[in-house]
């Protein structure tokens, strides 16, 4: 069936105008849920704005626009009337607010219900719709999430710290998962000691859950190859889901065939491994196909069945309501200046092989091409490749958060922000992580086969061939003494650097500073 095209003439009098996002793709939104099949028109848009403010990669366009056309299709088939506005629509407005004022004149309404957005960027905008539409304006609060902002920002008030630790043991307490009473489940709250094995290329790798693009989403796929040509990544093989359905058998593809294995292997990393036992269900949690608290529910089942560890399912529900509700949590507590924090004062450009992928260093070669081919890479290789050289490199971090979020599918700013200038390039100077997470080539060695192929030698301190890990970091640890040392977990790292002979710190300095030349050809 063909998406409808956006109507051109008022229909029967509506009240509500209901404006769904391209990430709210949930039958029980709250927006949907606060009014009725009689009184509202459904509207959704795909506008230029949304698709440019980053050049996003050409999966996660498609995947986002194909998404949204199924999304439209099932609300009409329950009983919605849905305006939906395509990219190439005659007259598309390019922008949330254009798209809005064109449905009020289509249609006319007494008020507009939308939920809230995940975006600082998006939210502003919104606080504009009334002046520009002369309409009352309700932005409804997001109940997809476990924790509201009042109830973050109740739970930071007067804390010395922040540790997602210590919220995430609330949140497993507000849910009850995994829990015997008032104790967790197991004696411990987090098994994450017990999930740093390194794989092997001998083990059996499930594969992912693959849908096959329907005349809905080839529209759509050949939509992104006429106005997205440039943009970066692969386009095809395109195999997202994009409905809710097929998104749920993706969940439950993973609880069957990954979940078992999930927790011992979810640091490692295999060349030509792309997805491991990984879950790959972000993109469809973070665009609204998924309920989170459900599918955290059905790993909870799968422990109790025993048919998967408590590691596994304690470190994969971790993820979700603990990392995920905790940096939407801070994202929302410190914009908008968190966008521009930069702790280290780290002001390189990104090199010119994050976008290609053409580089000597393997590890980075196999993410980053990776990256291009899925729109998609694991998070240590996000954490302890991609962004382990950016920290180390001293790339300026807002470039970095700009990269991420144009080429991870399952990227959205409130996610993707704290997640980078925090946690990967510690640019808030600790707010969400209690060190940096720098490590030289020996951590990449350990965890993954990619030095095997590599041209430079891990083994290798310093020179021309020596893995260009060894000496960033210890070139990373010098400059930066004057704001780490003082760091409690950095406190054997700098004894060590103080040990060190001057020769030895001399040739570490010099090699991080020819490599660091080479970049982008300094």
């Amino acid at each position: 069936m063909q998406p409808h095209r956006t109507a051109r003439r008022k229909t029967q009098p509506i009240t509500d105008l209901v404006f769904i996002l391209g990430d709210q793709l949930s039958p029980s939104i709250s927006s949907l849920n606060a009014t009725s099949r009689d009184d509202a028109r459904i509207l959704m848009a795909e506008v230029m704005d949304e698709a440019s403010y980053v050049p996003h990669h050409k999966k996660k366009i498609a995947f986002l626009f194909s998404a949204m056309r199924h999304f439209a299709e099932s609300l009409r088939a329950d009983g919605w009337r849905v305006d939906y506005v395509r990219l190439d629509d005659d007259g598309n407005s390019g922008s949330f607010t254009g798209e809005l004022k064109r449905a009020i004149e289509r249609h006319g309404a007494d008020r507009v219900l939308v939920t809230e957005p995940g975006e600082w960027r998006v939210r502003q905008d919104m606080e504009t719709w009334e002046d520009e539409t002369g309409l009352p304006v309700e932005i409804l609060e997001d109940d997809r999430f476990l924790c509201s902002h009042e109830e973050f920002r109740d739970w930071a008030e007067d804390r010395k710290a922040l540790r997602m630790e210590y919220f995430y043991r609330e949140m497993r307490r507000k849910t009850g998962l995994l829990m015997e009473g008032d104790e967790p489940a197991g004696g411990k709250w987090n098994f994450d000691a017990e999930n740093r094995k390194p794989a092997k290329a001998s083990l059996f790798m499930p594969k992912p859950h693959c849908v096959k693009p329907d005349p809905v989403t080839e529209e759509v796929l050949t939509l992104v190859v006429d106005r997205f040509a440039d943009n970066f990544g692969d386009l095809e093989p395109f195999w997202f889901a994009v409905t809710v359905e097929q998104a749920e058998a993706a969940r439950d593809h993973f609880i069957a065939e990954a979940l078992p294995d999930f927790g011992d292997y979810q640091d490692a990393m295999l060349a030509g491994e792309k997805f491991l036992y990984h879950s790959l269900l972000s993109f469809y949690i973070n665009a609204g196909l998924l309920d989170p608290l459900e599918t955290c529910r059905m790993a909870e089942e799968a422990w109790k069945a025993g048919d998967a560890p408590l590691n596994a399912v304690e470190g994969f529900i971790r993820q979700i309501i603990g990392w995920r509700e905790y940096v939407r949590g801070i994202y929302w507590l410190k914009m908008p200046d968190y966008l521009d924090l930069n702790f280290f004062d780290a002001d390189r450009p990104l090199p010119d092989f994050y976008w290609t992928g053409e580089t000597d260093m393997a590890c980075l070669r196999a993410a980053i091409t990776q990256t291009k081919e899925e729109a998609y890479a694991h998070h240590i290789q996000r954490l302890m490749i991609t962004g382990n050289f950016a920290l180390l490199a001293g790339i300026d971090p807002k470039a970095v958060h700009e990269w991420y979020l144009a080429v991870y599918a399952d990227a959205y700013e409130w996610v993707e922000l704290p997640n980078t200038l925090g946690m990967s390039q510690y640019a808030d100077g600790g707010l969400l992580g209690t060190k940096p997470y720098a490590a030289g080539g020996n951590y990449i060695s350990k965890m993954s086969d990619y030095c095997n192929g590599c041209r430079y030698d891990v083994k290798q301190k310093t020179g021309p061939d020596a893995c260009p890990f060894n000496s960033l970091y210890w070139d990373f640890v010098s400059r930066n003494a004057d704001k780490l040392r003082g760091n409690p977990r950095m406190a054997r790292v700098y004894s060590t650097w103080d040990r060190m002979k001057d020769d030895r710190k001399a040739e570490y300095l010099e090699t991080a500073e020819d490599f660091l030349a080479s970049l982008n050809g300094e």
